[in-house]
């Protein structure tokens, strides 16, 4: 009996070792899958960290909107007002063909605040869409006949630009305004002993606006003689000649404020 008895307790004592070990083996089946699940969430992790993160449509905006908003305080007025510029010929001007004119620049105005270098009804507009500064510069075509002055708004960001430019009072590319006054625009920098000696606000005969980046930029034309606001309007050369010397002088400024910056993407290291 006693050898029976030791046999099935050694036999009883085998068993629950063999009953225990498949339990022990699923404890460690499910350890191992816990840690390789634990394993792969740390390896999405690094990845993340390491692989190139993508900016978002806004915050690409904001980047760019930061590049170009910047350059009118890091270009020299030089730069933004080019001493020469050349402009294409009035469509009026029947077989212009290739031929290109140009103006040259008179002179560079100091800084001005929006309400200061704008009309009231404009510098409500600009003010309440967020304008920092105004930079004005004033060209004579080649002949002496056409005076400009060129004003540069400043804005933080390009729907703030977008959004004062859709707001201003008429004055839009090739909409000077009425045959008896021009839009409401920017205000004219004459220079004593220049072809822009006489240039008053009386003396403006089309003036208008076109945004650009974080910028709206203005253009106002008159003659460099003394003769007083005449009805531009319904003389369809003077107007054409006018609004291509114009235009083309705020095209080219906007080329350099407004030039096209590279989609912001992030380098790829950690922490970008």
């Amino acid at each position: 009996m006693a050898t029976d008895y030791g046999g099935q307790a050694a036999y009883g004592d085998r068993r629950g070792r063999h009953g225990r070990a498949p339990a022990i083996l699923a404890v460690a089946a499910a350890v191992l899958v816990a840690g390789a699940a634990g394993l792969g969430v740390s390896l999405v992790g690094v990845v993340t960290q390491v692989l190139p993160r993508q900016f978002t449509a806004h915050q690409q905006q904001q980047i760019i909107d930061w590049e170009v908003g910047k350059r009118w305080r890091l270009l020299t007025a030089g730069t933004i007002f080019a001493a020469s510029v050349r402009y294409a010929p009035p469509a009026v001007l029947d077989g212009g063909g290739t031929l290109s004119l140009s103006a040259r620049r008179i002179g560079i105005a100091r800084q001005a605040s929006c309400q200061a270098a704008t009309d009231g009804a404009v510098a409500a507009v600009l003010t309440r869409n967020g304008c920092q500064a105004v930079l004005r510069a004033t060209y004579v075509d080649t002949t002496d006949t056409y005076v400009v002055t060129v004003g540069v708004a400043v804005f933080g960001a390009e729907a703030e630009a977008s959004a004062a430019q859709r707001e201003l009072p008429g004055a839009t590319p090739g909409a000077g305004g009425s045959a008896q006054a021009p839009a409401p625009g920017v205000l004219p920098v004459l220079f004593k002993g220049t072809p822009a000696a006489w240039f008053t606000s009386g003396r403006r005969q089309i003036s208008a606006s076109m945004s650009a980046g974080t910028y709206v930029i203005f253009y106002t034309v008159g003659y460099a003689d003394q003769r007083p606001r005449l009805p531009v309007a319904a003389d369809s050369y003077a107007d054409g000649e006018m609004t291509s010397v114009g235009l083309g002088l705020a095209q080219a400024v906007a080329s350099v404020l407004a030039a096209p910056v590279a989609v912001p993407r992030c380098p790829g290291t950690p922490g970008c």
